[in-house]
């Protein structure tokens, strides 16, 4: 029997406005199991920690049962890629020393079955704001990385969950109301036609916590899917080497 191909996106784990956070890990652990004999790669991109700074010596706390399934899965041959969001940048080499999973921090293109997908959080598509922009900047800046380590973690841990509440507080539930001006469509218009003979057939990304799949119109052999979110919809997707489904697990 062929395996399949599994996406995940916006997990947030650790976060605190998650009640109860253990249950809500345990779910997904549940479900990363329940894939551990049909998978061949799992992708997961982006904002699967709601927070998470990598020093060098030290392991934060938490996320015992999830890196546990995660090496429960590379230990039977499944290929793990995590593509980091903005929620969990600072992702060095820990993961991919002790399970051996590839860690990648911008767009990747990959080939399953014939079929090109490009892979990406999203959250560096298209037109940003100016103060996106500056932090997004700050936060890759190695010495700004290597100055935050000099911070006790019990001032920056508190603090980056508190922002990340508040951000959730005040942000806006993002609605496709016009997918062919969409930005993640635009995005893969550029795309293929700067790429011709090199086309993706699935652009797929995370980052607005919406479920959509979508076949444009000036391409409709190629689809363009955000996979959702574990906070409000528990979707993923999977590609069986023909067809790519969303799902609710």
């Amino acid at each position: 029997m062929d395996k399949s191909v599994y996406f995940i996106s916006d997990l947030h784990l650790g976060a605190k406005y998650l009640i109860p956070p253990l249950d809500y890990e345990r779910r997904v652990v549940e479900f990363l199991y329940s894939i551990k004999d049909k998978a061949s790669h799992l992708y997961l991109l982006g904002d699967i920690l709601d927070y998470w700074f990598e020093y060098s010596t030290v392991v934060p706390r938490g996320y015992v049962r999830f890196f546990g399934a995660l090496a429960s899965l590379a230990d039977c041959g499944v290929k793990l890629t995590w593509i980091v969001g903005n929620h969990d940048i600072w992702l060095f080499d820990y993961l991919r020393n002790e399970i051996g999973m590839e860690v990648v921090d911008g767009g990747l293109v990959v080939e399953h079955s014939g079929k090109r997908f490009y892979l990406a959080h999203g959250d560096a598509l298209g037109s940003l704001k100016p103060g996106f922009k500056f932090i997004r900047a700050i936060f890759r800046n190695k010495f700004c990385q290597w100055f935050y380590k000099l911070i006790p973690p019990c001032w920056t841990v508190p603090f980056a969950h508190a922002w990340s509440a508040h951000s959730r507080e005040n942000g806006k539930k993002y609605v496709v109301k016009e997918p062919e001006s969409d930005r993640y469509v635009q995005f893969a218009y550029e795309y293929n036609a700067q790429n011709p003979g090199s086309e993706a057939d699935f652009f797929v990304f995370g980052h607005r916590h919406v479920v959509f799949n979508y076949h444009p119109e000036k391409m409709p052999k190629s689809a363009v899917i955000i996979l959702g979110d574990w906070i409000d919809h528990t979707t993923y997707g999977v590609f069986d080497g023909q067809n790519f489904n969303l799902r609710e697990f």
